[in-house]
């Protein structure tokens, strides 16, 4: 099969001839039909996950059709049109059992620390409880921008932040999970103010409903002003200490901020006010990606019109061009939202 791999970190990614893959006992072979070009793939690019071994075929955020099945699987055939979670849960630890698949104690991680989604072909282990079978009515592009960006903004706000309808929730940052994140909080009757620095990013969060204001020494200020007094919920979609700390400080009293947006490097330790924390009983929480139980209600959403994950995808891409679209996510970026590669 043809893949998309990198021998050095931050070397540009080629394309090679690899074996295909065979599916283990409890584990499904999928063939690619789209694929989603995420930050997240830059970071392993860059070297900054140590689960990333060389030489290397990266890529999270996938749908396709089920080519071969183990042995042991049950609940999935072949032929069956799929997605799944980034998170490949084991199925038997006491976070699985408690429906907290994404953050199972022995996950695996396509793109990660499994070859990823960048190739013809993937293996998801664990088939019956890790893939997802897609209804007739969404398409494989929209279904590869669920499996992580997406997926992630849904959890973020429905599991983690528990958002209301009327409720103002800020984003930082609109890359495609923040503006997948403008999207979800719309869709649950919320108000939303969306910041960045890329005008570009912020004419598209408008288009999707939410007010903007751009990312600079007054956005914490102007967001604060617009909200009333601050916002009862705040994403990081970026991630870095800047969009860290403006979102914890655009909160009203109670408000609870979400980090959502990857914290590495120089970045990795930013400087939270503890003391307003403690004085405004402010919730800090983590998210990390979307369970396997939360796709129904999810998928649901989009079949009848209330998520439309196609408005957060800026621009569709053919498989050969993968390798430059990796080497571009090193500039600022010229197209506001995901980028998304068909096969």
């Amino acid at each position: 099969m043809r893949a998309v791999q990198y021998d050095q970190f931050g070397s540009i990614p080629t394309i090679v001839d690899l074996p295909a893959p065979v599916p283990p006992a409890h584990g499904v072979v999928v063939r690619v039909a789209a694929t989603g070009v995420c930050r997240s793939d830059w970071h392993a690019w860059k070297g900054h996950d140590d689960s990333v071994r060389l030489p290397h075929v990266p890529g999270h955020e996938f749908a396709g059709v089920v080519t071969a099945v183990g042995a042991d699987v049950s609940q999935v055939a072949v032929g069956t049109r799929v997605t799944a979670p980034f998170v490949f849960a084991c199925g038997t630890c006491d976070e699985c059992r408690a429906g907290a698949t994404q953050v199972c104690s022995r996950q695996q991680q396509p793109g990660f620390t499994l070859p990823g989604s960048y190739a013809e072909s993937l293996v998801v282990p664990h088939a019956d409880v890790n893939v997802i079978a897609l209804p007739d009515e969404v398409g494989f592009v929209e279904a590869a921008a669920l499996g992580c960006r997406f997926g992630t903004a849904y959890h973020a706000l429905h599991a983690r932040a528990r958002v209301r309808a009327g409720e103002w929730v800020a984003v930082f940052g609109c890359g495609g999970v923040g503006l997948s994140a403008v999207a979800v909080a719309v869709a649950a009757g919320a108000r939303v103010v969306a910041s960045d620095i890329s005008p570009a990013a912020l004419e598209r969060a408008a288009e999707l409903g939410a007010e903007t204001v751009p990312m600079d020494d007054l956005a914490v200020d102007r967001v604060r002003a617009l909200t009333g007094g601050g916002a009862d919920v705040a994403l990081d979609a970026f991630g870095s200490r800047v969009t860290s700390v403006a979102s914890v400080a655009s909160l009203r009293p109670r408000g609870r901020h979400v980090q959502v947006g990857l914290l590495l490097d120089d970045d990795a330790a930013p400087v939270i006010p503890m003391g307003r924390v403690i004085a405004d009983e402010l919730e800090l929480l983590g998210s990390h990606g979307i369970s396997v139980g939360e796709y129904a209600a999810m998928l649901d959403d989009v079949v009848a019109g209330r998520l439309r994950p196609q408005e957060s995808i800026g621009r569709i891409i053919a498989f050969d061009d993968l390798p430059d679209a990796v080497a571009a996510m090193d500039r600022p970026a010229t197209t506001a939202g995901m980028t998304v590669a068909v096969f």
